[in-house]
């Protein structure tokens, strides 16, 4: 089958070829099963386009869009580069600092905690939100996911970033300072929906999150705030993973941001032990 080697041939030599290659390939299709030579040879049939020539090219799968034109390649995180990684306003564990203390209510713990996240992500926002508008964010994004604002009626809608966040923070301080879900005064107690509502809070304040690294971690730089920002969004995935607050699934797209910001860092190295000779040695002032 020197044919299938891309040889020059003759027009008679590439018609008894085809005719050949039209047997196998399942002309007498009602007489038998194909065989895998047949299939082998279907195969090769869709993925060889012959030449002038004789010869034959393989077709390829192209990496283009149906359109033409090749993907977008993908953008480089500039969050993950280790020269802002490191830089954090605490450096020990944040475990510590979520973990459920001794003879402390866990509705009241995370009612505080709750309300402090707000509060900070809301604070950590403000600082940029200058340069999120409708011009530059023109929807919710973050990595390659769009977050869309559902209404009290379950209704969908596509805003622009600053918009988003506005209903995001307006819900949260509606809550959050509602005394029938957040109570503030001795005795009065947490409504059954309460670990819900602390649940769509946390979702809700992980998408700003995932809006500033995305969209906005330029601007912290040149404000000099990227610490902040780190540890804060450490301390946040710290204390929804304690109590799954969020789901897995919804935290997923920063999981490589999380991964690098929520492992604790290695204890220092212990200092060398001084040699005798230093121990011996008098300095003179």
């Amino acid at each position: 089958m020197d044919w299938l080697m891309g040889d020059r041939q003759s027009g008679n030599e590439r018609r008894r070829a085809a005719g050949l290659f039209f047997c196998l390939s399942g002309c007498d299709r009602k007489l038998r099963q194909p065989s895998t030579l047949d299939l082998f040879i279907r195969y090769l049939s869709s993925r060889m386009r012959f030449k002038r020539n004789g010869s034959y090219t393989l077709n390829r799968k192209s990496k283009t869009k149906p359109n033409g034109k090749k993907p977008p390649p993908e953008e480089k995180k500039q969050y993950l580069e280790l020269e802002y990684t490191k830089i954090r306003v605490v450096d020990f564990d944040l475990k510590e600092l979520v973990v459920l203390p001794r003879e402390i209510d866990l509705n009241e713990w995370l009612a505080s905690n709750t309300t402090t996240f707000f509060n900070l992500i809301n604070l950590q926002y403000s600082t940029i939100s200058e340069f999120c508008t409708g011009d530059t964010c023109q929807a919710m994004n973050a990595c390659n996911t769009i977050y869309y604002w559902y209404d009290e009626r379950g209704k969908k809608t596509k805003c622009t970033a600053p918009q988003y966040v506005d209903f995001v923070m307006s819900l949260c301080q509606k809550l959050v300072t509602d005394e029938e879900i957040f109570p503030t005064k001795y005795g009065k107690e947490f409504p059954n929906s309460f670990e819900s509502l602390v649940k769509k809070i946390c979702r809700y304040l992980f998408h700003v999150l995932a809006h500033l690294y995305w969209a906005h971690f330029k601007e912290t730089v040149a404000l000099e705030l990227q610490g902040h920002l780190n540890t804060l969004y450490a301390h946040f995935i710290v204390f929804v993973r304690e109590f799954n607050l969020v789901d897995p699934k919804e935290t997923c797209i920063m999981d490589d941001l999380s991964e690098v910001l929520c492992t604790p860092a290695p204890p220092p190295a212990p200092a060398p032990a001084p040699s005798p000779s230093s121990q011996n040695h008098v300095t003179e002032r």
